[in-house]
C-alpha cells in the first residue's frame, strides 16, 4: 500500500514539474496569465457603469419667465447636465435623432398656471433614459415645491446599506473576478490537452504508468494555482486601487475560487475531449462560456429572467460564486454565510470532473 501511494506521489510529482515548466517557461506565457487580468479590471472598474455623470439637454422654453430660469438654474447646478436652448420642438427632435442631446425639456407658457412640463427621453439606451428621467423629475419636483413655498407632507430620507453612494463599480468588480478566472482557465484547461494531442506527447504519456486519474489531476493543479493568484491578483487591485471593500473572510474568497475552479476545469476538459487542435478547443471553450455569462447574473438580474431561462441557471457554477464573492466584498461574512452556494457549487464541479474523466480519452 505504502509502495504503491509513493509511485503514485513520483508519478504526480513528475507531471506537475512538467505542467508548471510548460505553463511558465514562455515569457508570453508568463505575460498574458498576469497583464490582461489587471487591464481588464482596470477597464472594467472604469467603463463598466449605469451611472449617468453627465448629459445632454435640450430645452423649449415657452415660458420665459423667472419661474422657468430658476427651474433651468436648478437642473444645471446639479452638475450632471448641459442645457441647449431649441426654439421649436422641430430642431431639439432633429438634435436628439443626431444624438447631440439625449432629453428634451419643454416648459409650456405660463408654467405657474399650467403646472405641467414634458420630458422626452432617447428610448433607444432604456436604463440610462429611465435614470436621466428619474432624476429630471426629482429635480422638477424639489423646485415646484420650492417656488410654491409649500413642504411636503411627508419627506424621505434615503440610506443604502452596504453600498452608500451606490457605487456600480463597486458591484460590478467582484463579477470582474468571477469572469476572468472562470474564463482564463476554462480556455488553459481546455488547451492543455489538445497541446499534448498536437505535439505528440499524449501518445507518449499513455506508455507510461500514468493513470487517467494522475493525468487529470496533474493538468489541474497548475491550471488551479494560476487561477488563484488571478484571484488574489485582482482582489488586491479592487482594493488596493478602486477603493472597493473587502468586509468578508479571505479564506471564504480561496475556498470558493478553488471550488468553481473544479467547475471550469471539469469545462475546460470536457471542450478538449471534443476538439482536435486549440483553435477548436477555444472556440469550444467559447461555445460554454458567453451562455454561461449570460445566465449568471453578472449584468442581468436573475429574477428578471424568464422561469424556464432561471431554471437552467441553476446549473450554472458562475451564479453561486458571484453571489458568494459580491457578498464577501460588500456585506462579510464567510463560509457559514453562504452554505447552499457552496454546496451547489460543489456539486457541479464533482459532476463536471467525473463526466470529464469519463469522456477523457
Amino acid at each position: 500500500m505504502i509502495t504503491a501511494l509513493a509511485s503514485v506521489a513520483i508519478r504526480l510529482h513528475a507531471l506537475l514539474v512538467k505542467e508548471f515548466l510548460q505553463l511558465l517557461r514562455d515569457p508570453r506565457m508568463r505575460f498574458f496569465l498576469i497583464a490582461p487580468p489587471v487591464l481588464q479590471v482596470l477597464l472594467f472598474g472604469y467603463a463598466a457603469t449605469f451611472d449617468v455623470r453627465h448629459a445632454d439637454v435640450a430645452v423649449i422654453d415657452r415660458d420665459g419667465g423667472p419661474q422657468a430660469r430658476e427651474l433651468r438654474a436648478a437642473i444645471t447646478s446639479s452638475g450632471h447636465y448641459t442645457l441647449h436652448a431649441f426654439t421649436s420642438m422641430r430642431e431639439a427632435a432633429a438634435a436628439m435623432d443626431r444624438g447631440e442631446v439625449r432629453v428634451i425639456l419643454q416648459i409650456p407658457e405660463s408654467l405657474a398656471r399650467a403646472g405641467v412640463v414634458q420630458l422626452l427621453a432617447d428610448g433607444s439606451d432604456p436604463n440610462s433614459a429611465q435614470l436621466i428621467v428619474g432624476q429630471l423629475s426629482r429635480i422638477v419636483r424639489e423646485q415646484a415645491q420650492r417656488m410654491a413655498g409649500v413642504a411636503p407632507p411627508v419627506t424621505v430620507e434615503e440610506r443604502a446599506w452596504f453600498n452608500p453612494n451606490l457605487e456600480d463599480r463597486w458591484y460590478f468588480i467582484p463579477g470582474v473576478i468571477a469572469n476572468i478566472v472562470f474564463t482564463s482557465t476554462m480556455m488553459l484547461t481546455a488547451m492543455a490537452v489538445v497541446r499534448e494531442r498536437e505535439h505528440g506527447t499524449l501518445e507518449r504519456l499513455l506508455v507510461t504508468p500514468v493513470a487517467r486519474l494522475e493525468f487529470l489531476v496533474g493538468k489541474m493543479i497548475p491550471v488551479a494555482s494560476l487561477g488563484l493568484v488571478e484571484v488574489l491578483l485582482i482582489t488586491g487591485v479592487a482594493v488596493g486601487w478602486f477603493e472597493v471593500p473587502f468586509r468578508g473572510d479571505l479564506s471564504a474568497l480561496v475556498a470558493a475560487s478553488l471550488i468553481l475552479l473544479a467547475s471550469t476545469q471539469g469545462l475546460g476538459l470536457i471542450a478538449s475531449s471534443y476538439s482536435s487542435t486549440q483553435q477548436q478547443a477555444m472556440l469550444t471553450a467559447i461555445f460554454f462560456i458567453m451562455p454561461m455569462v449570460i445566465l449568471s447574473g453578472f449584468a442581468f438580474p436573475i429574477r428578471n429572467m424568464p422561469a424556464g431561462v432561471q431554471l437552467l441557471t441553476w446549473f450554472d457554477p458562475l451564479r453561486y460564486y458571484l453571489v458568494i464573492v459580491r457578498d464577501l466584498f460588500l456585506k462579510g461574512g464567510g463560509i457559514a454565510s453562504h452554505p447552499f452556494e457552496y454546496a451547489m457549487m460543489g456539486l457541479l464541479g464533482v459532476a463536471t470532473i467525473l463526466f470529464s474523466a469519463l469522456k477523457l480519452r
